[in-house]
């Protein structure tokens, strides 16, 4: 049963100093945008180029979309509540971030569970690997990364929700 007395989560401890939050946020600001430039480089080389058509790149290419989305799901609130006063998140919100954390790590890892075959087959059975790495695996490869990746974050949530929460009052004995 889901504990509702509990509706945001308080994030102590970063930084109280607003010097140091202006250089939380900045440095922070700037892994994102590189991270953010070059997963986006990386995906708009391979799909330019004429090697798009190998499963290796295509692979390539696609964990290059999946960690753009993971950087996505908890980095743009750490920037923006990094500069607030009151740093907060909702018990939803939290949940959501949960979700699409275990989401796309899980769904990244199956994926690079699958480029370890896909070199495997091309390293140890080389005369079949365009037989055995058609296209139709490999859709069938990235469909099974998103559903393992779904399996998981919706696993971790099941048992995350029913955990009890402590509420204002036991926060405050810590501090």
């Amino acid at each position: 049963m889901m504990n509702r007395n509990v509706t945001e989560f308080v994030l102590l401890r970063l930084s109280q100093n607003p010097k140091m939050q202006k250089i939380i946020f900045a440095m922070f600001l700037l892994i994102y945008i590189s991270s953010m430039a070059g997963n986006l480089v990386i995906m708009i080389a391979i799909i330019g180029s004429p090697l798009f058509g190998s499963p290796m790149y295509f692979f390539l290419a696609y964990v290059s979309f999946i960690d753009a989305c993971y950087s996505s799901v908890n980095t743009p609130k750490l920037i923006v509540d990094s500069l607030h006063k009151k740093k907060t998140i909702v018990f939803n919100g939290c949940m959501t971030q949960v979700l699409g954390e275990h989401l796309f790590a899980g769904a990244e890892i199956i994926m690079l569970t699958v480029m370890a075959y896909d070199h495997y087959v091309a390293i140890c059975k080389s005369l079949h690997y365009a037989t055995i790495m058609n296209w139709r695996v490999c859709m069938l490869q990235v469909e099974v990364s998103w559903m393992g990746g779904f399996l998981h974050a919706t696993i971790q949530l099941l048992f995350i929700v029913q955990l009890p929460f402590c509420g204002p009052d036991v926060i405050d004995h810590f501090m």
